[in-house]
């Protein structure tokens, strides 16, 4: 396995990150009418966590005995915004189309990206994604539902978290042993209202095998691809390609959902991955020049 993602150039192991993530999310979509969302987070959450603690049991038992109590409250609060986040964007996903969504949650990193800048280029792009995101929550003729929108700014607050806690818990805990946790720790936040909300819909064996393969698309492969590619990678180019994942949701909302955009929406999403780019360049920039103080 190793050797086969050492043959794919690293670009496309960061693009077949994104596809499957949001192939994953296209997938849970199409179960909700079957199940509410809250529930097929749960069942996502639960296999990930499952399959993450499988493959690095041994690494996380000797981390948890490791830890500090400071430690576990850092790793609580990153699976409190593993939670938050993923059940935001399933309520939001199931109002609105997958790629509006995606968009509107992108502002979490885009707001960690610049929240500490004192460049006026940054105030530009931070104007360039609003102006997007107004476009999108103008929507169609139709209009769109605002409650989507808002469940989707919660899920861009809850990524901003996730990204903020991330980089405490990748210092804390080995490996990926906090985000072992952290998985186990959201299923057990989200289960009671899965749990309830699921009934015995949820148990049935295609249910459990669809919820399987999203864990696996939006968690398992996607983690592993990306940590290869930022083995070879410089942050900065992790980050720009990164930023093309509100366009690749809203291709998987038009191939897998048929979800057709606007013209009017379709440039909406290309003023936020613009202002993405912008803002990762700008940010990699300020990070290679030489130190001043």
């Amino acid at each position: 396995m190793t050797s086969l993602l050492r043959s794919v150039p690293a670009p496309g192991l960061v693009l077949g990150g994104i596809v499957s993530v949001q192939l994953g999310a296209g997938i849970a979509k199409g179960l909700f009418s079957t199940l509410p969302p809250t529930a097929v987070v749960f069942l996502r959450l639960a296999f990930s966590a499952i399959v993450l603690l499988a493959i690095g049991f041994a690494a996380f038992g000797k981390a948890l005995r490791l830890a500090r109590r400071a430690d576990l409250v850092v790793a609580v609060g990153f699976g409190l915004a593993l939670a938050t986040m993923n059940f935001a964007i399933y309520e939001s996903f199931s109002r609105i189309p997958l790629g509006i969504a995606v968009t509107i949650e992108f502002l979490g990193p885009l707001g960690v990206a610049v929240a500490f800048s004192r460049r006026w280029v940054d105030v530009v792009w931070v104007v360039l994604a609003a102006f997007g995101v107004a476009m999108l929550t103008r929507g169609g003729t139709e209009g769109i539902d605002l409650v989507g929108v808002l469940f989707a700014l919660v899920a861009a607050c809850g990524w901003a978290s996730y990204i903020l806690l991330g980089s405490q818990v990748g210092r804390r805990f080995p490996g990926a042993s906090g985000l072992v946790l952290a998985s186990i720790v959201g299923t057990v936040l989200v289960a009671p209202f899965g749990v309830a909300s699921g009934g015995t819909a949820m148990w049935e064996p295609h249910i459990l095998a669809t919820s399987a393969v999203i864990a696996l698309l939006s968690s398992v492969v996607p983690y592993t691809l990306e940590l290869e590619a930022l083995r070879r990678l410089p942050a900065r180019v992790f980050g720009i390609l990164m930023s093309l994942e509100p366009a690749v949701a809203a291709l998987v909302g038009l191939v897998v959902l048929n979800e057709i955009l606007y013209a009017r929406e379709w440039f909406a999403i290309a003023c936020v991955v613009m202002a993405c780019l912008g803002a990762t360049r700008t940010r990699a920039r300020r990070a290679e020049a030489p130190a001043r103080d």
